[in-house]
């Protein structure tokens, strides 16, 4: 454990997963103007008093919010009582790059990372030294600067560059296997989907704690951007059938989206989950309705 500011302790992952019996975090985005940064720093409170276990900070594609990501990160981690976790890609990045944020996350005394491959890889541009997220895994866990403790992704509903299902969990087992902590999965909004490929991992000999993604449908538009953006994921019919009867009414729409995921969030906390990660979008007030709806102790995080 090390104090790095008059307002947090930040913790390594295997401690914090030692010290909350179930995590609950939340995921921010490096805001692209000022009136968003404004924004954010006003709801970074609400997030404060929601006490979690950390939040992660999103890094563009090819380091495309480098600079911006480093920026909120700071931040979070000198001024707020929020731990942050930054994500890192290696598409496009050499090994001295990486090892030059690597310096810079240490300097600020940051302590886990998320490491993910980034968009596909263009071989003819011959950018990147690193071709796999087990790759990156590998490289962060033999710096020797700091010690991280370095989280990765996991796809319940697949991944839709990588049709064949067991070839998916051999990349999964690879990361694991070149030392990643713990698996973030992606936003879903089927809890069987997620029991199956959980389970599913435990044949594979993937042991390590799992975080389940979850994100609120605000939205129609929210909606069609998710599906845009997170290739693969499912949609049930019950949630579609509850969002079209009241379609052209935008407060119910966000009414029943948030009332999904906590019914979501109830049951995978029934099924013992480990934690659960919310895709907040940098908006406060849904993330704290479904997770005040849970019952969690003011104490935080059933610890």
């Amino acid at each position: 454990m090390v104090r790095k500011s008059r307002y947090a302790t930040h913790m390594r992952i295997d401690d914090i997963l030692a010290r909350d019996r179930t995590l609950f975090s939340f995921e921010f985005f490096p805001p692209k103007s000022d009136k968003g940064w404004s924004a954010l720093s006003v709801r970074l409170a609400t997030f404060e008093a929601l006490e979690p276990s950390f939040v992660s900070v999103t890094y563009g594609a090819g380091g495309s919010t480098r600079d911006k990501t480093n920026a909120l990160v700071k931040h979070l981690a000198t001024e707020t009582t929020l731990d942050p976790i930054p994500h890192l890609t290696c598409v496009g990045h050499s090994k001295d790059e990486i090892n030059e944020l690597l310096r810079g996350y240490a300097e600020v005394g940051i302590d886990n990372l998320l490491a993910l491959r980034g968009d596909k890889p263009q071989c003819e541009s011959g950018d990147s030294e690193f071709t796999y997220g087990a790759d990156l895994v590998k490289h962060i866990k033999a710096y020797e600067g700091r010690t991280f403790g370095v989280g990765v992704a996991g796809y319940p509903e697949g991944h839709p560059e990588t049709p064949n299902r067991l070839t998916q969990m051999d990349h999964l087992k690879a990361k694991v296997d070149a030392g990643a902590d713990w698996i973030c999965t992606q936003l879903f909004f089927d809890n069987n989907a997620f029991y199956d490929w959980k389970e599913r991992c435990e044949l594979r000999g993937i042991d390590v704690p799992m975080l389940a993604g979850i994100m609120p449908i605000t939205s129609i538009a929210n909606m069609k951007r998710m599906a845009e953006l997170a290739g693969g994921t499912n949609f049930p019919a019950a949630l579609q059938r509850r969002l079209m009867r009241c379609q052209d009414d935008p407060e119910a729409v966000r009414n029943v989206g948030i009332s999904w995921a906590a019914e979501q969030c109830a049951d995978l906390l029934d099924h013992n989950v480990r934690g659960i990660h919310f895709f907040t979008m940098n908006q406060s007030s849904a993330t704290e309705e479904i997770y005040k709806s849970l019952g969690v102790p003011s104490s935080s995080k059933l610890r």
